[in-house]
């Protein structure tokens, strides 16, 4: 098998009436291994999709049915290790994110191994994003999948429709478990097994058939009571500690901040309520968040100890953050929303793209390998470098922009949606719209960094305060 790519990635989901606007969220940070990986924005009409599919990494061959449907997505776009393509959302409304690397351990992994020629994070969206028309369907065949084809690493997967959010983990090599996340609920999911309690009987869980015996009869459950799979199949390592729970606490802290709780705890809940409704603009900071207003902030006041002692949120292998809303209160033509920024999150601002469309721009499409400023990917990353040399004085110039340019996309997006009824080709329209705010954001992140260059070049250490 080809070498392995790991991620590591932190998860928002938060369901519709726990929305400020009755929206279904499904967001993630995609993180890579290394710091820049560039990544691409484009939609994959029904003759691009493949009708025999088969993975780079691990070479399986999976033969795909002849009705797919159009989808968004974002691979790489350098293919080496394949295609990845992250995220997006079906002509349906259907989002999908994949994938949230997560733990195992040895007990399940000596029953149910991993398999070495099954599928991954490489493959998932492309097997199943264009063959389902609900989050709940989306579940089913990717179990399905799992169940024939196996896995070779553990994976979470979030599935959205207008109505349902749903959260799938992959468990051994051919095992798995899902859970529909609750209408009044979110969840921040890190690197780990998040999900805990478990209804075997429920009609809001789903799982492989026989994980229940699999469990009673291999005696796996450490707990007295109930199922918590999270106990049963994941890990409660020294490095979720550091690494995976806070962020989970930092996220809880956010969103329900009466709460306390340790950074470290290893039981930090699954589902919970936030104590408002929860906007695109939180998630998105959450998603970019460094711990502010704590100890434990890189760019904050700390020892040297505290602010390296636990992984940020926002960290400079955020390769994109997407937030995929699927919307209740407009037409179905404009309900999806596939929100889209590059690189680390600190210094970039998400964007509002419908997702009814069959091209996206340019300066959103076309990264390569080669250093390009003009494009977004390239021109985030670098603006995300200049900020991180001296973070607090360049901060404010990062959240002027972030107000500024929110307010134009949010600006942009309620006129197009107020005139999408007098459309007669609302793609073509939508379209149109999408490349006005891509235009606003490659102008206001341009100018974000010149500005950002200009004043640093005043605080440079080569300097000399007498003139010639």
């Amino acid at each position: 098998m080809t070498k392995r790519v790991k991620g590591s990635c932190t998860t928002v989901l938060v369901g519709k009436k726990a929305s400020i606007d009755g929206s279904t969220i499904i967001s993630r940070n995609d993180d890579g291994h290394e710091a820049l990986d560039p990544q691409r924005f484009v939609v994959v009409q029904p003759e691009d999709q493949p009708r025999q599919y088969q993975a780079v990494i691990s070479g399986v061959k999976v033969d795909l049915p002849d009705n797919p449907l159009r989808y968004t997505s974002m691979p790489n776009s350098i293919l080496t290790n394949g295609i990845w393509p992250a995220a997006g959302i079906n002509s349906e409304n259907v989002a999908m994110s994949a994938t949230e690397t997560i733990t195992t351990n040895p007990r399940i992994q000596g029953l149910d191994p991993y398999v070495e020629g099954g599928i991954g994070e490489e493959d998932i969206v492309t097997l199943v994003l264009p063959y389902i028309h609900s989050a709940k369907e989306g579940v089913e065949r990717l179990g399905s999948l799992l169940t024939e084809y196996g896995t070779y690493e553990p994976n979470g997967i979030a599935f959205s429709d207008q109505d349902e959010v749903w959260w799938l983990e992959t468990i051994g090599g051919h095992h798995w478990a899902a859970v529909r996340i609750p209408d009044d609920a979110y969840v921040v999911a890190p690197n780990r097994m998040n999900i805990d309690d478990f209804d075997f009987d429920s009609a809001d869980t789903l799982c492989s058939d026989d994980l229940k015996a699999l469990i009673e009869e291999n005696h796996l459950n450490p707990d007295f009571e109930g199922y918590n799979l999270r106990h049963i199949f994941g890990s409660s390592s020294i490095k979720d500690t550091v690494y995976n729970n806070p962020r989970a606490w930092y996220g809880q802290k956010y969103f329900t901040p009466e709460v306390e709780q340790d950074p470290m705890d290893q039981d930090l809940p699954f589902i919970c309520r936030a104590n408002r409704k929860i906007s695109i603009e939180d998630v998105k900071f959450v998603l970019s968040s460094h711990f502010e207003n704590t100890k434990y902030d890189p760019y904050g006041d700390g020892t040297e100890a505290e602010k390296t002692l636990i992984r940020p949120i926002g960290i400079n292998r955020n390769h994109n953050v997407h937030i995929l809303q699927i919307r209740n209160n407009v037409p179905a033509e404009i309900a999806g929303v596939h929100w889209l920024a590059y690189g680390a999150n600190t210094f970039n601002t998400v964007v509002p793209f419908y997702s009814n469309v069959n091209d996206t721009p340019a300066c959103y499409k076309d990264a390569t390998g080669t250093f390009d400023l003009n494009n977004m990917y390239w021109l985030s990353c670098a603006t995300a470098l200049l900020g991180d040399t001296d973070y607090n004085f360049y901060v404010d110039f990062r959240n002027t922009f972030e107000l500024e340019a929110m307010s134009v996309y949010r600006g942009i997006q309620n006129e197009t949606d107020k005139a999408v009824n007098d459309q007669t080709d609302v793609q073509k329209y939508l379209e149109a719209a999408n490349e006005k705010l891509a235009d606003e954001s490659l102008k206001r992140q341009t100018k974000l960094f010149g500005d950002m260059v200009i004043s640093g070049s005043e605080h440079m250490k080569l300097r000399y305060n007498l003139n010639d």
